[in-house]
């Protein structure tokens, strides 16, 4: 039979998305407590899948699953539209289940991410951050990658989607021929950040550049110190030799 319009997959294309998750955390002002909070609860956090500028992520991602700590009631909630996100209180740090659910258009199956939940500062300047109650942010910049898309799905991916090649936004349409037919013709990968990054986003195009430089740099340093430690030990090797031949020590014969 032959298959359902639509529903035929585009061989040797990978479409990239990209998404940012994580959470945030806010100390109580003991002063300032809500009267509903309950009294060991030190903190109200958020926990979040959105888009890497906040764009509108819902025209490939249909529901999110977030799978709360045991101790909280109904601990599993489903968002099925933006924002994608569970607002709550608490005292304890622990593992969140995210569960990610694509559109029906997709044919995809939900995949699962891990994420530890942060209610305190960490690093050198950890104490004095609590003594401000800054606000904790712990957030993640990552890529869905949907190889071989059933057709349908990617005229959704890429005719007009956010960062999609057809145009910007959250809207969904259709791209036209001819940038479809370049697209398969180079097997498309559309992972699209931002050129700059805000104070909001700290994921960019920019940002990405700015840290392969540093590696390029630290790759060089590196090649530096295994060249200098070459010469030094050929100069450690030479010196034995000269020594072993001045006392009359023959020189040690390699093993065949």
């Amino acid at each position: 039979m032959p298959s359902a319009t639509g529903t035929k997959r585009i061989r040797g294309v990978s479409v990239f998305r990209p998404f940012v998750f994580g959470s945030e955390a806010q100390p109580f002002d003991p002063a300032k407590k809500p009267p509903h909070v309950p009294a060991d609860h030190t903190h109200q956090w958020r926990v979040f899948v959105k888009g890497v500028n906040d764009e509108d992520i819902s025209y490939w991602l249909k529901k999110v699953q977030f799978k709360l700590h045991e101790t909280y009631a109904q601990n599993v909630r489903t968002i099925e539209q933006p924002p994608f996100e569970v607002t709550e209180t608490g005292w304890g740090e622990f593992e969140i289940q995210i569960k990610l659910y694509f559109v029906p258009e997709s044919t995809e199956k939900p995949q699962t991410l891990w994420h530890s939940l942060k209610l305190h500062p960490y690093g050198p300047d950890a104490e004095a951050k609590k003594e401000r109650r800054e606000l904790v942010v712990s957030q993640n910049y990552e890529e869905v990658v949907f190889n071989e898309p059933v057709e349908q799905f990617y005229e959704l991916l890429t005719g007009g989607g956010a960062g999609g090649a057809g145009g910007s936004g959250g809207q969904k349409g259709k791209g036209g021929k001819n940038t479809k037919q370049a697209q398969l013709q180079r097997g498309v990968r559309t992972a699209e950040i931002p050129f700059n990054e805000t104070p909001e986003n700290p994921y960019s195009k920019a940002a990405e550049g700015s840290e392969m430089d540093r590696l390029g740099e630290a790759n060089k340093t590196v090649e530096g110190m295994i060249k200098l430690e070459r010469e030094r030990l050929i100069e450690r090797e030479k010196k034995l030799a000269e020594l072993r031949a001045s006392e009359g020590i023959p020189a040690s014969t390699k093993k065949r």
